[in-house]
Order: structure tokens, then C-alpha cells, then sequence
């Protein structure tokens, strides 16, 4: 009786045993994510980051089975969200809408003031490409491109443009434009905002003149009559906007270098089978036909990339504007 019980005993320890290690096995497997994540974009409400975050957002909560819910942590043109998110803890709950500015731009510029290097993070995947272009209000008296270059060239400061802060996309396109038009002292006033969304209000309101930026957050408003696109920097022409030139019609092909882009991206050192999990739930969003609408709605064209293409495209991001600032003479060392 003694012998038997004490089998029992045992053979209840390595059931209880195995139940635990099987448990810990399905957890390491499946456990994550078990609760909410937060995805932080790091520029206002109602800009391009925002926009993108908001439709990867609703899209990721199908492809992960848990709620997936945007934080707008603005300011310092998108570093103070994306220093938030890598001073987090690398357990897949914090996660950044990159943007070019924040992730390409700032780093390859402003690298001894920027609070991280544009190899910081852990790289999950791009997510769409956005076309870039220069609109004005609809009541501009500029009507074509060729105007508001003039208008450039004869106004000089007298003639005001809207960002999403220095050093974003909004801002470099335009320093590009300048140099082309080799404009020095007398190029056009910069009024920098928190964000696109913020950019876009003043150019309606007709605080700014123009701006240059991704065409997502001015679609809606150029469809409703409001805002009116004068160039676009994509090799051909928008199916959106089929009457808008493009940079390569209009003798300025260097500009098509400027785009942006939307990518994800998580704090270092991201456990392995956690990264797996998000990588694997990119590629169930590249096939949800939701999303896939819904980036089309914003002008954006879907192109999800593998952890390792996205590292690569990153860096030549990097790599031009790195290049572009020195060329301009808008480095660390030289602003």
C-alpha cells in the first residue's frame, strides 16, 4: 500500500510536471499577444503617420486576435514618439508607425542631436509607399506649377509654405526644390507644425500658400474641390490625379527621389519568437483586402517588405538623405 501510494504520489508530480512544461511550451508558442498593444505615431492626428497607424491599426487587431490602438505622441518632428518606443520594453507591445522624417531624415541629418540612429530598432516591415507632390489652396491664384515656381522666384520670403516640422518630408522636398531652382538667401517662408494634419488646416484656412508633402493627407480635400495639386514626383502620372504632371514632365527629375513611406518598427532587442509573430501577422495584412482598400484610399500604394528588405530600404533612405543634407548644407554641423 505503502509502494503504491508513493507511485501515485510520483507519478502525480511528473504529470503535474509535464502539464507545466507543456503550458509553458504553449505559451512561449502562443502567448503572444494576450493583450492590448500600442502602436505610437509620431505626429498629429489626422497626418500622414496618423492615417497609416489608424488603417495598420485595424488590420492588425484581425491579424493578431487583440485590440491594436494608436497613440499620437507628437513633437520635435516625430522624435519624441520614436525615442518613447525604443526606451520601451522590448515585449511587442509598444510597437512605431515609422516615417520617413523620424526614422530616415532626422537621423541622417541631425545625427548628433537625434536621440537615436536609424538602426535602433527592431525592423518588423515596411508597410505602403505614399506619392509625394506640392498643392495649393483652390482659391491660389497659382494654377500651375510653372506659376508657383515663379512665384518663388519672385517673392522669395514674402512667400510662405506649411510643414510638419523641419526636417520631415514637407520640409526636405521643398529645400530640394529650392536647390534645383538654385534659389539662395530668397527662397520661400517655412511655418513648421506638429504635423501633416496641422499643415494641411493652414493651407485650407490660407495661413500658407503651399505645400509639399505625401499626397494622403490632401486627397480628400483635392477631390472636394478644396486643395488643388499642381506637380506630383512619381515616375508616371496618379491614377487619382491623371490631369497633375509629373516632376520628370515639369524638367525636375531630381525631385523623384523624395516619397514616403510607412514602415513598423519595435525597441531592440525584440524577442525572436515575438518578432516571428508580428512578421507573420504583416504578411496577413498585406493580404486583407480591408486594408489594402483602405491604403488605397489614402493615395498610398501597399508594399510590405520582409524584416531584412526593410532594413535594407531604410538605409537608403538614410544613405540619400545623409547625402542630400550635406549637398544642401543642412547638417548638424552646418545649421
Amino acid at each position: 500500500m505503502h509502494t503504491r501510494s508513493f507511485l501515485r504520489c510520483r507519478a502525480r508530480r511528473l504529470l503535474g510536471a509535464g502539464l507545466l512544461l507543456l503550458a509553458r511550451l504553449a505559451a512561449a508558442q502562443g502567448g503572444y499577444p494576450d493583450r492590448a498593444i500600442t502602436v505610437v505615431a509620431p505626429y498629429s492626428a489626422g497626418g500622414d503617420a496618423d492615417l497609416a497607424a489608424r488603417t495598420f491599426a485595424a488590420a492588425a487587431t484581425r491579424a493578431l486576435g487583440q485590440p491594436v490602438v494608436v497613440l499620437n505622441k507628437v513633437g520635435a518632428s516625430g522624435v519624441i514618439g520614436s525615442a518613447q518606443v525604443i526606451a520601451a520594453p522590448p515585449d511587442g507591445y509598444t510597437l512605431l508607425l515609422a516615417r520617413t522624417g523620424s526614422q530616415a531624415i532626422l537621423p541622417a541629418i541631425m545625427p548628433t542631436s537625434t536621440r537615436y540612429k536609424w538602426d535602433d530598432y527592431t525592423f518588423i516591415g515596411t508597410l505602403e509607399l505614399n506619392p509625394y507632390g506640392c498643392v495649393v489652396n483652390a482659391r491660389s491664384p497659382y494654377k500651375t506649377f510653372g506659376e508657383l515656381v515663379q512665384g518663388m522666384k519672385t517673392r522669395g520670403k514674402a512667400l510662405n509654405y506649411g510643414t510638419a516640422g523641419v526636417l520631415t518630408t514637407n520640409d526636405m522636398g521643398p529645400r530640394q526644390l529650392f536647390r534645383l531652382l538654385k534659389l539662395t538667401e530668397q527662397t520661400p517662408t517655412q511655418i513648421p507644425y506638429k504635423g501633416t494634419g496641422e499643415a494641411v488646416t493652414s493651407l485650407l484656412a490660407g495661413q500658407t500658400e503651399f505645400s509639399c508633402g505625401s499626397l494622403g493627407s490632401f486627397l480628400a480635400h483635392i477631390r472636394a474641390g478644396s486643395l488643388r495639386a499642381l506637380m506630383v514626383t512619381s515616375a508616371e502620372r496618379m491614377a487619382e490625379l491623371p490631369e497633375v504632371p509629373t516632376a520628370r514632365e515639369l524638367g525636375y527629375e531630381a525631385m523623384e527621389g523624395i516619397v514616403g513611406w510607412s514602415a513598423v518598427l519595435a525597441p531592440p532587442g525584440l524577442p525572436s519568437d515575438v518578432r516571428t509573430r508580428l512578421v507573420a501577422a504583416m504578411q496577413t495584412i498585406a493580404k486583407d483586402p480591408q486594408w489594402r482598400a483602405a491604403t488605397a484610399q489614402t493615395a498610398s500604394v501597399p508594399s510590405v517588405k520582409s524584416p531584412e528588405e526593410t532594413r535594407e530600404f531604410v538605409r537608403q533612405q538614410y544613405e540619400l538623405y545623409r547625402s542630400l543634407g550635406e549637398t544642401l548644407g543642412v547638417t548638424d554641423a552646418k545649421m
